[in-house]
């Protein structure tokens, strides 16, 4: 995998309510990556873009969800989310600059 290729897997940090109690009661860091992505792909981006020891990968495929509008309906669109298990002792500062 090239490095180009690294850092066009994970699209963001996904804040949430849910994130951040999944991130205070253990080691688990969601992330928002490509819809082509895979579990490997996921933990070599991590590594390489936040220097930490990737233990474990989760993947979870997101339905867009369906808005009722004043002309109709319209769809959001649909996005995989990574759940991020990283080894005991590290820790990911999402305020800090990535390495």
């Amino acid at each position: 995998m090239s490095a180009d290729a690294i850092y066009n897997v994970i699209l963001g940090a996904h804040i949430s309510e849910k994130a951040t109690v999944v991130a205070e009661q253990s080691n688990h860091f969601v992330f928002k990556v490509r819809k082509e992505a895979t579990r490997p792909q996921i933990k070599a981006a991590v590594e390489k873009i936040y220097g930490v020891s990737v233990a474990g990968v989760t993947v979870a495929n997101v339905k867009g969800k369906v808005k009722k509008t004043m002309r109709g309906q319209s769809k959001k669109p649909s996005w995989k989310k990574a759940y991020v298990r990283v080894v005991e002792g590290q820790e990911i500062d999402f305020t800090a600059e990535a390495k």
